[in-house]
């Protein structure tokens, strides 16, 4: 095939440049398999702050667009929430959730669980979240001066952490709510002395929160404000599932695992993505048409795969294409060392060979501006500065209207760096685009339909969104012994699957804790460069679910499960949960 970028030539009657805003939602699986507890509370923190509030934005202006994709894994969580909070309510059942249980019937009397609980209601940005309210200061300097002195625990009494606990939740309820909810605001102008009937109506209100995201994302979406995709559905780095050796593409000379390859990788990349569909249709009523893979990993095979299975659209990272086009894209007579004709042809999508998909690119320079820099800006300076800098590839392009802007990130971990949860900078940026003469703000899938010039390229370069590479997650000592550790697990799966030894539910169970495991979460943690409480977290968990594997297939695990084998200690931007698209 020739290496030339050929154009799909129809056109779009709009003159505007194309902006697409795609967040990113996914958690990974936090219950213990052995307990079947939340051993960390992230989705349902999120669920109330974030993904309540991303919504929210979305309802209060019509005329905004946006792409929300969602990990199929991270829907399943929400809506167990939801039912938990729901029966606790109802017959009193306790919450499969130590702070959320904590919060709505129960409370420690040991003093290395007071502590613990202490410690947990502190775990978030300091001046984003405890600075902000006077009583939520008050209660987390007691809390220091006890951490310090573990002899005054004897003096903490049981509405001390009522108190605490309340303010840790008030603290995570989304600023939308906070403004709207009159309950809410009685409880923050009380400030101390919590009952049982404030901790009541608090549960009870995050559960209506719970319970109503995936019905509000779904609205949008009939609507038409909203495109809906997916993620494979435990959030697996498809290409290393596929090839390991891929991750030498972008890196020829990283280091890899023992592991030469992960068995019968291809079939769990189609069980992933055909469970996603699954998942994703169960809570949304259809199929989706796009597909942000896992990290924004995609390859040539990649890109088939997505193409048999019928996406669309997908995406991937900048440096995924700048390492692509450098390789194929040489005779299109672009200059791909040229910054601006090299940025001129980042804006469009492109088709390889032999797949129907359509692959889109993320503007790293835009999605990191809001991922880490706006946070600590006045919002309508950041928001003019953005805008500021759309015109100018406006006014750079002939014609504007053939290309598309993709400004894609998490939709989730940005906004606790933001005063007020982001509210001003996403309420003046949907608020400025969607007015904006020059811009129109739309989804991928329109794109498409409106006759986006779809470019081809002969093959894509392995790669994620983060730097182009996929040294988050391999490569370093520790994340390539948890592949190891991983790829011991499967060779035994497949043993006991050829024997037949399971069937039904058990076959059921097995197969969904497997998928677990293959998450590409616990590697991103794995490495000292990350915060020690996070590594510690994750390794822990990473652990215990292999373990549950290989007790789900009737094996016993391996003795090398119960030794911690990553440490962390770094101090990373943003406490590691997000990264910068490029160095």
């Amino acid at each position: 095939m020739s290496a030339n970028i050929i154009s799909e030539n129809k056109k779009s009657d709009s003159n505007k440049l194309k902006v697409v805003l795609c967040w990113h939602m996914h958690q990974p699986q936090y219950q213990d398999p052995v307990s079947r507890e939340y051993f960390l509370p992230w989705t349902y923190l999120h669920a109330m702050k974030d993904y309540v509030d991303m919504a929210a934005h979305m309802e209060t202006r019509p005329a905004a667009r946006a792409v929300v994709n969602f990990a199929p894994i991270l829907l399943e969580q929400i809506d167990d929430y939801a039912n938990q909070v729901q029966v606790f309510l109802a017959d009193g059942t306790p919450i499969r959730d130590p702070l959320l249980a904590a919060l709505a019937s129960f409370v420690p009397t040991e003093k290395e669980a007071k502590l613990s609980l202490m410690k947990a209601c502190l775990r978030v940005h300091e001046e984003r979240f405890i600075n902000r309210f006077p009583a939520y200061r008050h209660l987390a300097d007691m809390a220091n001066i006890f951490s310090q002195n573990p002899e005054m625990m004897r003096y903490i009494d049981e509405r001390y952490l009522i108190d605490l606990l309340v303010w840790y939740h008030l603290a995570w309820i989304g600023e939308t709510v906070r403004r709207d909810d009159e309950r809410i605001k009685a409880l923050i102008e009380k400030e101390f002395n919590y009952e049982a009937d404030d901790r009541r109506i608090l549960v009870s209100i995050i559960g209506e929160l719970l319970s109503g995201v995936i019905g509000r994302y779904k609205k949008l979406s009939e609507n038409g404000q909203v495109e809906l995709s997916m993620t494979p559905y435990a959030h697996p780095i498809v290409p290393l599932m596929l090839d390991i050796k891929s991750a030498r593409e972008s890196m020829p000379d990283i280091s890899l695992p023992e592991l030469d390859q992960y068995p019968g990788g291809e079939e769990r990349v189609h069980w992933h993505i055909q469970k996603g569909i699954e998942t994703f249709r169960h809570y949304f009523g259809s199929a989706p048409t796009g597909c942000w893979p896992s990290e924004g990993g995609v390859s040539t095979q990649t890109m088939k795969i997505l193409g048999e299975h019928g996406f669309r659209w997908t995406a991937s990272g900048e440096n995924v294409f700048r390492q692509s086009f450098s390789k194929y894209g040489q005779s299109s007579g672009e200059d791909a060392n040229n910054e601006t004709a090299e940025h001129h042809v980042l804006y469009h999508p492109y088709r390889i060979a032999d797949s129907q998909t359509a692959c889109f690119f993320r503007d790293d320079g835009l999605s990191d501006l809001i991922g880490f820099t706006y946070s600590t800006w006045h919002a309508d300076d950041a928001v003019a500065n953005m805008v500021n800098h759309l015109e100018n590839i406006a006014d750079s392009l002939n014609d504007p209207s053939d290309s598309v802007i993709s400004i894609i990130l998490d939709g989730e971990n940005a906004w606790e760096h933001y005063p007020e949860n982001g509210y001003y900078f996403l309420d003046a940026l949907y608020a400025r685009l969607c007015e904006h003469p020059k811009l129109e703000l739309t989804t991928f899938s329109q794109c498409l339909d409106d006759g986006a010039d779809v470019k081809s390229l002969p093959g894509m370069v392995a790669g994620s969104w983060v730097y182009g590479s996929f040294s988050t997650w391999i490569g370093d000592k520790d994340k390539n012994r948890g592949w190891d550790m991983l790829g011991d697990a499967k060779r035994v799966f497949d043993r006991v699957i050829s024997s037949q030894r399971l069937s039904g539910e058990q076959l059921t169970r097995a197969e969904y804790q497997l998928a677990i495991c293959e998450g590409s979460d616990w590697f991103w943690w794995f490495g000292d460069y990350n915060p020690g409480d996070s590594v510690s977290d994750f390794e822990y968990l990473f652990r215990q679910h292999l373990s549950s594997l290989y007790t789900l297939i009737g094996e016993t695990p391996p003795e090398y499960l119960t030794h911690v084998f990553t440490h962390g200690g770094g101090t990373p931007q943003t406490g590691g949960v997000m990264r910068k698209g490029s160095d």
